[in-house]
């Protein structure tokens, strides 16, 4: 068999569904109409949104009106959390959450801190969990949000979100978002305690521009955008029809064997690590409480740049940090797991997918040691 490419940033974005991709085009092709179009082109429209609302909230246990569409995760976060401080400011201006969030998070947070918010970073243990007792130390009557992600895209740690949401019950005044970006398709998620859910349909194999807001019923918003009838008030603008039914089409496909897929996972990630852990000054960051899918590695005396582009150079392709992140050379989520600065400024991302195949992990971890072995000459 021969390998063209070996693709390993499956967490910065998945390739497209040759299925949904064909859905997209279907739907884009016979529904002309605007499903807020009152004639027969725009009922059939909206009927079609409708039914492919129902199939996401059945599959995340959420009530179809709970469902906003946004452009992506990006979009869903900022309304998340601008929306809500902005809405209930009156309750209090004091928000919580990790040193292992998206980028998407921190700026809509910094920009509240900017206008009188004040932020609090909730403590983590030596695996990157958040410590429950601290979260409780830290909330007070004022506390209006707490945003903490279900899975860190750079390292993969997995966090405790339906105690986390259990111990903010105790707090009616407080709202509990979630980025379920890296999770959604990958791992079953109870969703049950959570106020606010985003994620984007790019990260299992749908397309690229759409991305849902989960907001349970009784919660208000100030909107991002106003203006012009859409699925909800909350999200102005014509309904992108299309990109809904294959967002739908994606997210049924990549639940369907989900179990499967995930352990398969799995053993590609323990493979890796198997081999990985015997190259000298290489120190794997991703620990037993993360996602398979997701493999943080500090390769030390090697430029994590450098070794990027010279996998590129054999059509081999992985990250550094995150798509979306600072460019900064430091990763902060690195440096707040292990306190170590030159582990966080030598850090790379691998990602893994049900598509990789074991060939592919061979030809990975033979040229990676190749090349680590000439960086390190150099």
């Amino acid at each position: 068999m021969v390998i063209d490419m070996i693709y390993l940033d499956y967490s910065a974005t998945t390739p497209v569904n040759d299925s949904v991709l064909d859905t997209f085009v279907k739907v884009t092709k016979d529904y002309p109409g605007n499903p807020n179009s009152l004639h027969k082109l725009g009922v059939v429209a909206k009927e079609l949104i409708d039914a492919s609302t129902k199939q996401i909230a059945d599959i995340l246990n959420v009530h179809p009106n709970e469902i906003i569409y946004t452009s992506g995760a990006s979009e869903s976060n900022n309304t998340a959390i601008k929306g809500i401080c902005l809405k209930y400011q009156n309750r209090g201006k004091h928000i919580i959450t990790t040193n292992f969030e998206h980028s998407s998070i921190y700026g809509p947070i910094n920009y509240l801190e900017s206008i009188g918010f004040e932020v609090d970073i909730v403590k983590t243990d030596e695996k990157g969990i958040v410590d429950l007792d601290d979260l409780k130390r830290l909330l007070r009557d004022d506390t209006i949000l707490v945003s903490i992600t279900a899975v860190n895209s750079e390292i993969g740690i997995i966090e405790p979100i339906e105690e986390i949401g259990q111990i903010l019950k105790d707090y009616p005044k407080c709202f509990f978002h979630t980025d379920l970006t890296q999770i959604i398709g990958k791992k079953r998620i109870n969703l049950e305690n959570v106020d606010l859910a985003s994620f984007s349909a790019h990260k299992f194999y749908g397309i690229k521009g759409i991305g849902c807001l989960i907001k349970r019923e009784k919660i208000n918003l100030v909107p991002l955008i106003h203006g012009g009838k859409s699925t909800t008030i909350y999200r102005s603008g014509t309904p992108t029809l299309p990109l809904i039914v294959s967002l739908a089409k994606a997210m049924r496909l990549a639940y369907e064997n989900i179990d499967e897929h995930y352990n398969y996972v799995k053993s590609l990630n323990n493979k890796i690590k198997e081999e990985i852990s015997k190259i000298p000054n290489v120190y794997i960051n991703s620990n037993d409480n993360c996602l398979p899918h997701i493999l943080n590695l500090s390769i030390i005396g090697v430029k994590p740049e450098s070794l990027l582009h010279a996998l590129e150079e054999k059509e081999i392709y992985i990250s550094t940090q995150t798509a979306c992140s600072s460019n900064s050379s430091r990763s902060r989520a690195v440096f707040s797991l292990t306190n170590d600065e030159e582990r966080a400024t030598s850090s790379i991302r691998i990602s893994l997918s049900y598509l990789t195949t074991v060939e592919e992990i061979d030809i990975f971890i033979t040229e990676l040691k190749k090349c680590i072995d000439k960086l390190r000459l150099k």
